[in-house]
């Protein structure tokens, strides 16, 4: 029986992974930043210009919107670590998206390296 690390493990040798000192680069010339962590993970902070769908919700979503139709679109996912975006990744591309990237380390590679962060404003209750 394969677990969890054992698909992720499978995904990341059949999808196309860069580091994070790439991603500035990768995501300028993307069409899309995809952030697959949960809705709640995504407000507390996230890449600037990324959208958020979650892993759960992604083939449903790129299936759904003909705005997502055209499979030559430049798609960049990250994830808090990089398991769910390359698992993702790779569902995008069995999908025949042809250029996917998931960015290594994810989202906590993204914040260890100092690069901006979207964060919430929360209300003052002052």
């Amino acid at each position: 029986m394969k677990t969890a690390h054992d698909l992720v493990v499978q995904a990341k040798q059949e999808i196309h992974e860069i580091p994070v000192d790439q991603a500035d680069d990768a995501i300028r010339k993307a069409d899309m930043l995809v952030d697959v962590r949960d809705p709640d993970e995504y407000r507390a902070g996230h890449i600037p210009g990324a959208v958020n769908i979650s892993r759960g919700m992604l083939e449903f979503r790129f299936t759904s919107d003909p705005a997502l139709e055209n499979r030559d679109l430049n798609i960049v996912c990250y994830c808090k670590t990089s398991g769910r975006a390359a698992l993702g990744a790779k569902a995008l591309k069995e999908m025949g998206y042809l250029h996917v990237t998931s960015i290594a380390g994810g989202f906590d590679a993204w914040q260890e390296a100092g690069k901006d962060v979207v964060q919430p404003d929360l209300p003052s209750f002052d």
